[in-house]
Order: C-alpha cells, then sequence, then structure tokens
C-alpha cells in the first residue's frame, strides 16, 4: 500500500521537486498550494508520470480556517497521512530592518510561522490516532545564522528550527518522527519573490557559484523519509560547495 505524504507550497520550487521525487518513489500526493491552475498541472503530470494518485489541495495555510475545513473534510481514503512536509514560506526584501516593510514582516511571519503551525496542527491528531508519522519541516540557513537585510525572515526561520526541536520531544511518545532541513542558498522562485519581481536583483544573488537546485532539495527528504523505522534524522543543513553558512561564499 502507498504512503500519503501531504506537501505545503507545490506550486514551483522545493515544493514542487518534492511533489515530484516523492511521486516517482511511489509516494500518493496531497499537493497544497494557492494557485489552483498550477496544482491541477502538477496533479496530471504526476499521475501520468508515475502512476500514483493525487489529491489537489488549494489553499492558504496562512488562513486557519481554511486549512482545519480542508484537512477536517478529506476524504476517507485520504486521511492516513504518513508524511507532512511543511515547505510553504517565502521572503521578503533584503534591506535593514529600520526601513523593513511592516506588511512584508506580517506576510513572512503568517506564512511561515503560523502557517507551518497551523498546517501542523490540523495534520497531526491524524497521525497521534495511529501512532505513526514522519513531519518534515523546511527550514533554512537563516534559521542557523544571521546575515545583513535577514532580520525578520531569519527570525522566521530560527523560529521554524525552534518549533521542529519541540514538535521532536512532544511528538516522541506518539512515535511521530520530526526533521528539519536547512538549505542554504537554492535557485528557485524563492529569489525573484523575496525581489519583487525584480529577476535582476535574483540573478544577482546567485551569480558567480553554482547554487543548490529545489532537486537536490527533494532528495534530501527523500533521504531522510527513507531511513529505518528506528532511525530519526533530527536534522540535515545542506550546502552548495561554494557557500560555507550565511555569510561565506566563493564567487568565481
Amino acid at each position: 500500500m502507498s504512503q500519503i505524504a501531504l506537501i505545503t507550497g507545490t506550486t514551483s520550487g522545493i515544493g514542487e521537486a518534492t511533489a515530484e521525487v516523492l511521486a516517482k518513489n511511489g509516494y500518493d500526493l496531497i499537493i497544497n498550494g494557492r494557485r489552483k491552475e498550477k496544482l491541477d498541472a502538477l496533479k496530471k503530470k504526476l499521475e501520468d508520470a508515475y502512476n500514483v494518485k493525487i489529491l489537489t489541495l488549494p489553499f492558504d495555510v496562512r488562513d486557519n480556517a481554511a486549512v482545519k475545513d480542508a484537512i477536517e473534510n478529506l476524504p476517507t481514503e485520504w486521511r492516513e497521512i504518513d508524511v507532512l512536509v511543511n515547505n510553504a514560506g517565502l521572503g521578503l526584501g533584503l534591506g535593514p530592518i529600520n526601513e523593513g516593510i511592516v506588511e512584508d514582516w506580517d506576510t513572512m511571519i503568517d506564512t511561515n510561522v503560523k502557517g507551518l503551525l497551523y498546517v501542523s496542527h490540523a495534520v497531526m491528531p491524524l497521525m497521534i490516532a495511529r501512532r505513526q508519522g514522519r513531519i518534515v519541516n523546511l527550514g533554512s540557513i537563516a534559521g542557523k545564522d544571521i546575515y545583513a537585510g535577514g532580520n525578520v525572515y531569519c527570525m522566521t526561520k530560527h523560529a521554524v528550527d525552534a518549533i521542529t526541536k519541540s514538535m521532536r520531544i512532544d511528538l516522541l511518545p506518539h512515535n511521530i518522527r520530526v526533521t528539519g532541513i536547512h538549505p542554504g542558498m537554492v535557485d528557485t522562485e524563492f529569489l525573484i519573490i523575496r525581489f519583487k519581481g525584480d529577476s535582476k536583483k535574483a540573478a544577482e544573488r546567485i551569480a558567480g557559484f553554482t547554487p543548490l537546485y529545489a532537486v537536490d532539495v527533494a532528495e534530501t527528504i527523500l533521504f531522510a523519509l527513507t531511513r529505518p523505522a528506528h532511525v530519526t534524522i533530527n536534522e540535515l543543513t545542506v550546502m552548495p560547495t561554494a557557500q560555507a553558512d550565511a555569510n561565506n561564499m566563493v564567487r568565481k
């Protein structure tokens, strides 16, 4: 019987790549995102390519009522969720905190922190009832370090790191394994969103070195998920070879 994985933020980047990697490895998927047309296109692509079952679940993780409604009304055959990948997240802006835009702060906090909590809170009871499950939270090197202009984004990813550690303790009696994945620089739509559509600035951010690609992170997630039942990967920090930490990289 195939395992069921729920992945948030699958309409682009790491979420989309994770959906493809897991589908390729036989997982049935519940794919989430705000852009229904992209979810529908991904569903068709993965079903055609890998002969797996896909359920689309379009909602905004920032909307707790929508999250609860979506999870509570899952069809019976989709309620036995084995894996939750909390991937939905974003960064906005890269300026000093004194020049920060409050609306951007709210969006990052609501998505990266509260959205992760809302989805986890809705899904965890389904796992607890079965005494099994795995949760993967997408953090960032920004949750292990700080850098100029990172301020609130770094704060949200430090929060993800703390939540992940807390989940691991609180869910231990229920046999639920919790993993944090912390990538360095990744070449995805994330960079364009961060610079609010300015593709030139996004390209400059990764100029002169080879970053990670979404599939690299997706394959790291698969590695964590496919360890034996007695093994938990607490966390993995995954970096481009040319990047040592949040502040040190070598450009050609």
